[in-house]
């Protein structure tokens, strides 16, 4: 009967050859339009025979897709969970305040500069001072979004290129995304399986904001300790993605926290900066003065906590 249709078909529209071109696509729109409830019906039968295998979670179920997206981020988000209960679980969520001392590199195209001491305090989560010198009378305060440097010639703001790096690192910090973007109902998270981080085998996580920001997260396979974050950002002047790292190694048990004593942060793959602390205290309260950058406070004669 389909057959017998189509030479109808063809006969008018052998004799509609002479029509003006306008009329032949009318023409045509009219003839072809009954034959569609033909087509309708042969078209499942075909995909029923077709012998082409499914491809991705196209031709799955919506039921299944969904089931399978599930599945993913359940197994990014237990690997999360895994990382935090390895690097102290409460104790570690539970951080108020970290004291450190240690030595930091900068380094520009390869080239190392001298190491400078430095001692840090931390609040969570934005409150930090920075030390330096032997004599501790170089000092930067970090309060909230806003930055200040302390010298013998007084307190001054931080330039406004340097605190834009300061916001950007200190939105990305570990503790950051561990404390925070975890606890975010609008964060996506992907499972991206095994993966080789800085020489680490390793299970990767990335976290996806409602800003469509995103940070990765190599876990080390064994010990579950993050080995590895990364995330990229674009530079407003160039237009050019960036890509920052930093790598986390020689972890030791404070208090009942895992902490890394060597960090290596990298820009575009190049050594950008290294710190090795020496020592780490954590939860022991610090004195508010040192974060007032008009208080006068002195590192060298600190007051009773």
């Amino acid at each position: 009967m389909l057959q017998q249709k189509f030479r109808q078909k063809r006969y008018n529209f052998d004799c509609a050859r002479f029509l003006p071109d306008e009329m032949k696509l009318l023409l045509a729109m009219f003839l072809l339009y009954p034959l569609w409830p033909y087509a309708q019906d042969r078209a499942p039968a075909a995909a029923a025979n077709s012998s082409s295998p499914p491809t991705a979670l196209g031709n799955l179920p919506a039921k299944a897709a969904a089931n399978a997206e599930d599945e993913d981020t359940r197994k990014a988000k237990a690997a999360v969970n895994e990382a935090i209960q390895a690097l102290g679980g409460d104790a570690y969520l539970n951080i108020h305040d970290v004291e450190t001392s240690g030595r930091g590199y900068a380094f520009h195209h390869g080239q190392g500069s001298g190491g400078d001491l430095f001692w840090s305090f931390y609040e969570f989560p934005d409150k930090e001072r920075v030390e330096y010198t032997k004599e501790r009378d170089v000092a930067r305060v970090f309060l909230g979004d806003k930055g200040y440097e302390i010298t013998y010639r007084g307190v001054h703001p931080v330039e406004e290129k340097d605190m834009v790096d300061y916001r950007r690192q200190r939105h990305y910090a570990l503790d950051i995304v561990l404390r925070k973007w975890v606890n975010d109902p609008s964060v996506i998270f992907l499972y991206e399986g095994n993966a080789i981080a800085a020489q680490h085998s390793a299970i990767q996580v990335t976290l996806i904001n409602s800003k469509n920001e995103a940070v990765t997260l190599d876990f080390d396979e064994q010990s579950h300790l993050p080995v590895r974050k990364a995330f990229e950002w674009r530079d407003p002047v160039d237009r050019q993605k960036n890509l920052e790292e930093e790598i986390y190694d020689n972890y030791r048990t404070v208090s009942g926290v895992m902490v890394p004593y060597n960090v290596t942060r990298m820009f575009n793959g190049d050594m950008s900066r290294q710190r090795f602390l020496f020592t780490v205290t954590i939860n022991q309260p610090l004195d508010e003065a040192m974060f007032n950058p008009n208080s006068g406070y002195n590192p060298n004669k600190p007051a009773k906590r």
